[in-house]
């Protein structure tokens, strides 16, 4: 199983894009807060469908109180901008976390810097940057391809 992780997400139906993409594929999808929405608005679970409510998404008050609760041997998987090293050279494993950052912040640069072989792109034209949900289905489906030949 893999694991998706929303760190401060802001807009509610890239949530619930993204929670019908774990529930597709079985992840298991992981929000730390603060939330730029409340998990009960209309659009959130409009997004998710009736997918929603089978989901049941582990709820995080921090990025250290997540890092915490993850496996020793658990890789957790940066996704920036920010970096050189494309996803697709990873070598994705059950268990895996895919960290993604807010919409209009990303991940904090602290966190990229203290973790740099950690980070992975998706090329993009410079200046550019991917919707989260739809960064989040190449990265995930990317990661089920590798566990699933």
């Amino acid at each position: 199983m893999l694991n998706v992780v929303l760190l401060r997400p802001e807009i509610p139906p890239n949530t619930g894009n993204i929670g019908r993409l774990c529930h597709a594929t079985g992840a298991t999808l992981h929000l730390i807060g603060p939330l730029g929405f409340s998990l009960d608005e209309k659009a959130l679970r409009r997004a998710g469908l009736d997918y929603w409510q089978e989901l049941s998404p582990v709820l995080w008050d921090s990025f250290e109180t997540f890092r915490a609760s993850v496996p020793t041997d658990a890789r957790v998987w940066l996704l920036t901008t920010k970096c050189d090293q494309v996803y697709w050279s990873a070598s994705f494993r059950r268990g895996d976390y895919l960290v993604f950052g807010s919409e209009t912040r990303g991940l904090p640069e602290s966190l990229l810097v203290a973790n740099p072989d950690d980070c992975l792109t998706i090329p993009q034209v410079a200046g550019r940057s991917l919707n989260l949900a739809t960064a989040t289905g190449i990265v995930l489906y990317e990661a089920v391809r590798q566990l699933t030949k």
